[in-house]
């Protein structure tokens, strides 16, 4: 319930007025350039970007922190992993059998922090971009690939569609489990064996339910007569401004000091 990813935040902002198409190609920048092995020098800048941009999108930074919780399992098995496996480096801790070196706890710091950059990024993009606009900023980009058949439309309508239902089956998760937990389900206390068996009991509703909501959906698309292959005209069109051309400078120019970085 604490992951904002996929809810759209109605603010009246200057980051909620560029063009969707815009938001998608820094989305895709960034997404490349974290990848770049560019040192914390690198990781701080484009951290004090995104913030900058959370500030100025006038979301509350501590809502956006929040889609973080999901990744914290995640983070601490890979820094588990990393620790049993990578034996390189100095050795900075030495307990009986366990050892740990250097280079794996620096590994570990980078993949923890490009994860994060990932979520906090995705996260401002939905956040200041309406479903529908981003919906259609996805197919104007992909459009190019309709000369060679491709389902443009419907593979944009499925990512919104996911997007969109990240919150639904958010709430649909804690639903169940209180309805689980009022009938005596503990998923805290017992074993691991006890809680992976009680976990049984909140992932096959939750399945029935996505599948019974996915059902629910296709019937109302096809009552109102929806063909994904038909010619459409759209009331609002998308105008690409100046803003929108600086903004896109401004993310290049932050990935290309990123990339400059890790290359020297």
């Amino acid at each position: 319930m604490n992951t904002t990813l996929g809810k759209y935040v109605p603010v009246d902002s200057f980051i909620h007025r560029l063009d969707p198409r815009l938001k998608i190609y820094a989305l895709l920048l960034m997404l490349i350039t974290i990848f770049f092995d560019s040192g914390w020098l690198g990781y701080g800048l484009i951290t004090v970007f995104v913030f900058a941009i959370i500030k100025a999108s006038h979301l509350y930074i501590s809502q956006v922190i929040k889609s973080i919780k999901p990744l914290l399992f995640m983070m601490i098995f890979l820094t588990a992993f990393n620790i049993l496996f990578i034996k390189t480096g100095d050795m900075i801790i030495h307990i009986g059998i366990l050892t740990v070196y250097d280079d794996a706890i620096n590994q570990s710091a980078f993949i923890c922090v490009r994860l994060l950059l990932i979520i906090l990024i995705s996260t401002v993009i939905t956040s200041t971009t309406k479903p529908l606009d981003l919906t259609l900023g996805l197919e104007q980009i992909m459009s190019p690939l309709k000369k060679l058949r491709f389902p443009v439309h419907e593979v944009s309508m499925m990512i919104t569609i996911a997007l969109r239902f990240i919150p639904t089956l958010m709430e649909e998760t804690e639903r169940i489990t209180k309805a689980q937990a009022s009938r005596g389900v503990d998923y805290h206390e017992g074993t691991i064996m006890k809680k992976a068996t009680s976990l049984v009991s909140l992932i096959i509703p939750l399945f029935i339910s996505s599948f019974q909501k996915a059902d629910e959906l296709a019937n109302a698309m096809e009552s109102r007569n929806y063909n994904p292959e038909g010619k459409r005209t759209r009331y609002k069109q998308l105008k690409w401004r100046l803003s929108d051309t600086i903004s896109l400078c401004i993310a290049m120019m932050i990935c290309i000091c990123v990339i400059g970085i890790s290359i020297v």
